[in-house]
This record gives C-alpha cells, structure tokens and sequence, in this order.
C-alpha cells in the first residue's frame, strides 16, 4: 500500500473518479492517505486519520516511505488558527485550520519536501465551544471541512481533532461514540444528533450549554435548541428533529 499526504491546501474527495462526481469530504495540507490504486488523473485513496475512502485528483497528493509516514504522524499537529502562511518548494502557499503538520516548527519536511512557515502564529482558545463560535456564518459546503466552507459532521470532527479527540467524518459514524446524556445535564461541548422522517441520523451540531446549539445549516449558525430539537433563531420553526446528546470527551 503506497503511503502519501495532501501538498494542497484543500483537496475534494469524491465518491467516484470523475469531475462530476459528488464532493464527499475533503484533504487538508499534510492529512495522510493511503493510495489503493491509481487510474490517473484518479487516485483511489482512504485516509489515515478516519478511514475514510474516495477519489481524489493524484496530483493532490505526494508519495513518501512508511518510515516518512511514520514520522510525520509522530511529529504533526492540527493548525489550530484559521490560516497560516507555508513556504513551499513552488513557493508561498496558505494552508487553513485542521491541516497537519509539525506546526510548532519554523522549518520541516514532509518525507522529502522542505517546508518553511512564513507567519508568527498568535495563540489562541482552542476549547471546542471557543473554536465552534469562530466558525459562525462559514458558508455550509457538502463534504467541507475548511473555514471557508464546511458541513455539520465537519465542522465536529475538524474542532474535536484539534482538541485530540478523533471522531469519524459522518454524523451517522459520530452519534456511535461517547455517552448518552439527558436534556437536563447538556455541558458546553456536548454533541446533539437529528433525524429524519425514518430515523436516520443526519444532522449533528454543538451544544452551548446556554440553550443554543451551533451547526452548520446553510451557513454555521447558532440557534435555540430545546427537547424537540433545534428552532430557527428567526421564525421559531423547529428545523431539525432531536434523536440523542452525545459526551465524547
């Protein structure tokens, strides 16, 4: 199995190995995968971190040893600061919050790739409620899982890596994990799973403590959450069916 990690700053992964195909998730700059086959420009790949699969362009990503995978998986961390500024071989590149790199560093590599960073990166809260806030009104995008774009599973499993919690990509994967817990004692931080007419999970978002709930709908958003489930914070309208509140810390 061919060993590789993600040199752009953000790549789609898709379902199947055409342009048309649709988005699934996406790679962020230094995430590693494993290459399953390759029928170019298509790489089939499953990545590292939560063994998800798919089909990514096979330029997106670079090939290094297992010994260089090892290592990089030993050395990195999540970015926690919204974006950052890397010099590259091909020059300066801004890679966004969630890539993986040994981000403490002024200079690394990836395998055989010479990094520089290029910025002084403030510190910042990067408690699961503090960084769910700082994603307010990111545009919702189906499989995102940047700052500039991203979905309701993405936004969980992007905040919860950063705090060295790992959790699966998929809402229907997430609401597997941690422990139930009553209306009664929801604690910021706390994660709360929606379903539809046939109760399948499709909806996950992040609980305040304070009565709202912070998800990806449309845009990221924070709104009311009660028993029933999540009420628009404009019309009241309850938009999303509560199934379970879920601890995974």
């Amino acid at each position: 199995m061919i060993h590789a990690f993600c040199k752009v700053s953000i790549a789609p992964v898709r379902a199947e190995g055409k342009d048309q195909a649709e988005i699934v998730t996406q790679l962020l700059f230094g995430e590693l995968v494993f290459i399953n086959e390759v029928n170019e420009p298509w790489a089939k790949i499953t990545t590292f971190s939560d063994n998800y699969s798919g089909y990514i362009d096979h330029k997106h990503v670079e090939q290094i040893s297992d010994e260089e995978f090892k290592n990089h998986t030993k050395n990195s961390s999540y970015l926690i600061n919204r974006e950052a500024e890397i010099i590259t071989e091909e020059g300066t590149q801004r890679v966004c919050r969630g890539s993986f790199f040994p981000v403490s560093k002024k200079e690394f590599h990836i395998g055989t790739h010479a990094f520089q960073k290029n910025t002084i990166l403030p510190e910042i809260d990067h408690s699961i409620l503090s960084l769910s806030n700082d994603y307010l009104n990111t545009p919702y995008l189906w499989g995102g899982k940047s700052p500039y774009g991203i979905d309701c599973s993405g936004i969980t499993q992007v905040i919860y890596s950063i705090n060295e919690i790992q959790i699966p990509r998929d809402a229907s994967q997430q609401v597997q994990l941690g422990s139930t817990i009553s209306f009664e004692k929801i604690a910021p931080g706390d994660l709360a799973f929606f379903e539809n007419k046939k109760g399948k999970i499709t909806h996950v978002g992040i609980l305040d403590g304070q009565g709202n709930i912070i998800h990806a709908s449309g845009h990221v958003r924070k709104d009311p959450f009660s028993k029933e489930g999540i009420l628009h914070s404009k019309t009241k309208e309850l938009t999303h069916k509560l199934s379970c509140i879920k601890r995974l810390y």
